[in-house]
């Protein structure tokens, strides 16, 4: 899986707490409350622990996590993680690419909830198959969060946008770790899964919406976009250097608006 730095996780963090949906949040946290089951919660590619700082005011009291990441240091500053609602937090170093059908139903064996957050739109289909059938077989809800859809429009407008945007969500449907990845489908295929597995399935809209206050982190897209657009078409570079030189130019300027397409799911086994 690709390398996430403690800076990187925290830069995008605001904006993932600000673009989540909150309708499914809540849909969550009433299923969850209604069905008094202990509150064990898996989150998957953890991280630091940004989807944990955002979903545990938002849950029932005395939840139970556990953390995993292929990432030591990083699960290191997710288990230093304070909320009242929290009652235990296990951090545990798992390389998620080797997960399989035995090693996914052992790691969900009494989870109420799994979650995870920027994750499905890097993994295989295959890999959301054995974690939609591992969920399934520990009656556990399921919520995806920020899960990334193929749109990113940017104003003002560019010549450049199209183009640099499809390269982008071609690069994104590279083997990130995981075999090919789902990229811009991931969404469509996990609610497809979770429907064909009995899940009652809900989705939403959950945008990153940057303006002149978010200019770090529009920087550190406009760099990341041009980069994977040149890995795509090396003979582009030049069209594509000249589209992250005017980009940038609009951030420094505090015009840019950059609006990055994300969907939430979240899903419920039938009864």
């Amino acid at each position: 899986m690709g390398e996430f730095s403690a800076e990187w996780l925290a830069l995008r963090e605001p904006a993932d707490h600000g673009a989540r949906s909150v309708r499914l949040t809540r849909a969550i946290a009433e299923r969850i409350a209604a069905s008094k089951r202990r509150l064990r919660i898996v989150d998957l590619a953890a991280g630091a622990g940004s989807n944990m700082r955002y979903l545990a005011p938002c849950l029932p009291p005395r939840q139970h996590w556990r953390l995993i990441d292929h990432d030591a240091t990083l699960l290191r500053v997710a288990s230093r993680t304070s909320d009242a609602n929290v009652a235990t937090i296990a951090a545990e170093r798992c390389e998620l690419s080797t997960l399989d059908a035995p090693s996914a139903h052992e790691l969900f064996d009494g989870a109420s909830l799994v979650t995870a957050s920027a994750l499905l739109d890097l993994v295989s289909e295959k890999f959301v198959r054995v974690v939609v059938a591992a969920c399934r077989g520990a009656g556990a809800a399921v919520l995806f969060a920020l899960t990334y859809d193929g749109r990113i429009a940017c104003t003002p407008e560019d010549s450049g946008d199209e183009e640099v945007r499809d390269l982008v969500n071609r690069h994104q449907r590279g083997d990130k770790g995981f075999g090919p990845a789902l990229g811009p489908a991931a969404a469509d295929e996990a609610v497809r899964q979770l429907a064909a597995a009995g899940f009652d399935v809900d989705r939403d809209r959950s945008d990153w919406r940057l303006a002149a206050g978010d200019g770090a982190l529009q920087r550190a897209l406009i760099e990341g976009w041009a980069s994977a657009a040149i890995d795509m078409a090396p003979d582009r570079a030049a069209i594509v250097g000249g589209w992250r030189a005017r980009r940038l130019a609009y951030v420094d300027g505090g015009t840019s608006i950059i609006v990055v397409g994300h969907e939430d799911i979240a899903g419920f086994p039938d009864s």
